[in-house]
């Protein structure tokens, strides 16, 4: 029986050593991608031009006289090259004011480039389907459970074209429901944030619309 005793004792500690070291791990990983985000950051948006509301088209002393404001109100909304960085492409920025964040959103989306910054997982602020992932470090997008209905989002591209948004829901997916994370996109969403929860089990999604249509 002592010896039973002493393999639970001894698994006991084992497994809160383990806990410690993976809380550890956990934080110096945030640390890090926060430090790596701020940099890219820092860099990006003094590549990126002044920004502009989205909608909005350039502006001249006499429109009636400028023969090709109608050839720029229709390439005003055409999709932006990406910025390169250290080896990695970045479509914009991404802010959340309630939450004091602002954050670069690479263009591709692998394990690398979530460790640097969230990323674009598919669509775009042009097509109104904007779908952007993070891991779930309080720096990135780990605390997206914590906004609000009503809360703005802001997605900058690198034109310097501001995208506006209102969040509408707010909710947790399971992790294999693939559907359901990109649904309505295109129709009933503009844009959607999603991140995976603590367990890892899950996925917190949240969702907006533009608070301003072209």
């Amino acid at each position: 029986m002592k010896i039973i005793k002493r393999i639970f004792i001894l698994s006991g500690i084992v497994m809160l050593l383990a806990s410690l070291l993976l809380c550890v791990y956990n934080i110096l990983q945030d640390r890090t991608a926060k430090e790596r985000s701020h940099e890219v950051l820092s860099e990006l948006k003094q590549l990126i031009p002044e920004t502009s509301t989205e909608g909005n088209t350039i502006s001249t002393d006499n429109p009636a006289d400028d023969i090709y404001s109608d050839y720029e109100q229709v390439n005003s909304y055409l999709k932006p090259e990406p910025i390169a960085l250290n080896g990695q492409k970045y479509c914009g920025v991404i802010m959340l004011p309630a939450l004091g964040l602002e954050l670069p959103v690479c263009d591709s989306c692998t394990y690398d480039d979530l460790n640097v910054s969230p990323c674009r997982f598919s669509g775009s602020a042009s097509d109104d389907d904007l779908i952007i992932a993070a891991h779930n470090f309080s720096s990135h997008f780990g605390r997206i459970s914590e906004l609000n209905t009503g809360d703005e989002i802001i997605f900058t591209d690198t034109s310097g074209k501001a995208y506006k948004y209102c969040v509408e829901d707010i909710r947790t997916i399971d992790g294999s429901d693939s559907e359901e994370m990109i649904s309505g996109k295109s129709t009933d969403w503009d844009i959607t944030l999603f991140t995976c929860n603590l367990s890892g089990q899950a996925r917190v999604a949240v969702r907006g619309c533009k608070t301003q249509k072209k």
